[in-house]
């Protein structure tokens, strides 16, 4: 059942969604993610050392957020859908990637153009947008989706992959890696998104750069399998005998999916952080919409893909998801290689789990007026227990249900105000 939903979820029509907003916003402006490297590069990477004002740093924003994205679904995530959607499933991220750049760029810059002060600090996203523009019904059903959203995506994915990495590398048992995950997120969540900026702001260069430094150590070991595991990843989604045996459909199914979980331009929840920044100029703002995907999407991920193919573990090993990236990343490392991936992994999943909970927080504030703020607390912590004790598959079906689920009223409000986002274009460039 979960099989043929995820399936439904991420038939034509949402694909079809996804592709006509950032196909839309992409030639609106003229491919700015593309022509406008060196404007976007300057405006974000040039600005990390920038105060934040009244608000969360640069630094902090795009920590927060890339906490929230660059999570297991860039290590095992990218391991699931080369396993179920073959190597053609990559291209379909970096197609996906391309386009969401834009689409990231349209959510951030109207996250700080709509946004209100209210007594709990600052309101928007996706739910307010679309009451601005007289749709209530999909205003909560935007926050209504982004509670579930958190509890699959940047919840049980985490603990269930942190649970498995840490099992196959060090035989620690997946519920005592739950209740140790769960009383850490406890403790973080109590200082409230002032102490989750400053816990990102540390962890996430920190495990960005340990983790690409061991992928590309891999991916140069095995040098000389690079031209072929690119020859895959275009034969797979292109080749004619992916598309008459059906092995394209799948590729672009698992490489979009896989692509917006990795990234989430199009979802509005890292426009639920970016609306707290200290930046008062959106069009500022919207280039770390771009970069992000870039990070997430084209680096993090294509470094694990690559590590992946080139090592051949996907030919050879019977497992998938975290253990498949561990087997690509012991070829070289040896047995290091599982505990290294393990480290990475768990960084990489208490990290999101930080910054789902302030997603579905932000969720229920927006359906409740701060009301049951506790009780969804500790529903998201003893979630973060049962993940890591579930099986693998079902958890990520569930999880790619969610998120159609919350891209449709998401993408439908970007769409309701692009033009408000394209009068904001013309000020950066």
């Amino acid at each position: 059942m979960l099989e043929r939903l995820s399936a439904l979820a991420w038939s034509w029509p949402t694909v079809g969604l996804f592709l006509l907003a950032g196909g839309y916003f992409s030639v609106k402006t003229g491919w700015f993610q593309i022509f406008g490297l060196r404007i976007w590069w300057r405006c974000t990477v040039g600005q990390l050392r920038g105060g934040g004002g009244s608000g969360l740093s640069p630094l902090q924003t795009l920590s927060t957020a890339l906490a929230a994205t660059i999570g297991t679904g860039s290590v095992a995530g990218v391991a699931v859908a080369l396993t179920f959607g073959g190597p053609g499933a990559l291209f379909w991220m970096w197609v996906s990637a391309v386009l969401a750049m834009m689409t990231g760029w349209a959510e951030k810059a109207l996250s700080v153009a709509l946004r209100r002060r209210t007594a709990e600090g600052w309101e928007g996203g996706p739910s307010y947008w679309l009451r601005l523009a007289g749709h209530p019904l999909l205003a909560r059903l935007f926050a209504l989706c982004t509670v579930p959203c958190s509890f699959g995506m940047g919840n049980l994915v985490q603990s269930n992959s942190m649970a498995q990495a840490l099992e196959g590398a060090g035989g620690i048992p997946p519920l005592c890696t739950g209740l140790i995950a769960a009383l850490l997120v406890g403790l973080a969540l109590a200082g409230g998104l002032g102490r989750l900026g400053k816990i990102c702001e540390i962890l996430v260069p920190v495990m960005a750069l340990g983790y690409l430094g061991g992928g590309l150590w891999v991916i140069c070991a095995h040098g000389e399998a690079i031209p072929r595991a690119l020859a895959s990843v275009f034969e797979g989604a292109l080749g004619r005998e992916a598309v008459l045996g059906g092995g394209a459909a799948a590729a672009l199914q698992y490489g979009l999916a896989r692509g917006v979980c990795t990234n989430e331009a199009g979802l509005g929840s890292t426009a639920l952080v970016h609306c707290a920044s200290g930046n008062d100029d959106p069009a500022q703002e919207g280039m770390w919409g771009i970069f992000e995907v870039f990070c997430s999407t084209l680096v993090v991920c294509t470094v694990t893909a690559l590590a992946i193919l080139t090592s051949g573990v996907s030919e050879t090993e019977p497992v998938t998801g975290v253990l498949l990236t561990a087997a690509a990343f012991s070829t070289v490392m040896g047995d290091w290689g599982g505990g290294f991936v393990a480290v990475c992994l768990t960084l990489f999943g208490f990290s999101t789990l930080l910054g789902w909970s302030w997603y579905g927080e932000s969720g229920v504030r927006s359906l409740t007026g701060g009301r049951g703020i506790k009780v969804y607390r500790l529903l998201f912590l003893a979630l973060i227990v049962l993940g890591s004790v579930l099986e693998l598959r079902p958890v990520w079906q569930l999880s790619d249900i969610f998120n159609a689920l919350m891209a449709w009223p998401s993408l439908i409000s970007l769409l309701l105000w692009r033009r408000e986002v394209l009068r904001i274009f013309p000020a950066q460039t």
